[in-house]
């Protein structure tokens, strides 16, 4: 019965080919399915064999930890505002006003 190996939806298409040149060189055998037209379906790696599953995951989490091993750094709010203060402040404006225009209706309710 085929097991699911490796979800393919939002990986990275580098990611993706490593880990099927992985398995690959390792002759695992696989098949792949696609999301389809409307995107609803699982998009994954597949595994023909049941045995060779721990095999593949441990080839999958090494070949991951190589890629995430060194992961971008967030800027903080302070580093984004000091580096466009004119978009964080427009931004923060416009929070503003969605908040107000959705609370509104329930501070004018208290008036009447």
């Amino acid at each position: 019965m085929a097991k699911l190996v490796f979800h393919l939806n939002g990986v990275p298409q580098e990611e993706a080919d490593q880990v099927r040149t992985t398995l690959d060189q390792h002759g695992i055998s696989y098949y792949e399915t696609n999301a389809g037209r409307w995107g609803i379906s699982v998009a994954a790696i597949w595994l023909h064999h049941d045995e060779e599953l721990a095999q593949a995951r441990a080839l999958i989490e090494e070949i991951q930890a190589e890629l995430h091993n060194n992961p971008p750094a967030v800027p903080s709010f302070r580093q984004k505002f000091w580096q466009r203060p004119v978009d964080v402040v427009l931004a923060m404006i416009a929070v503003l006003i969605v908040l107000g225009l959705s609370l509104w209706p329930f501070l004018t309710a208290f008036n009447d």
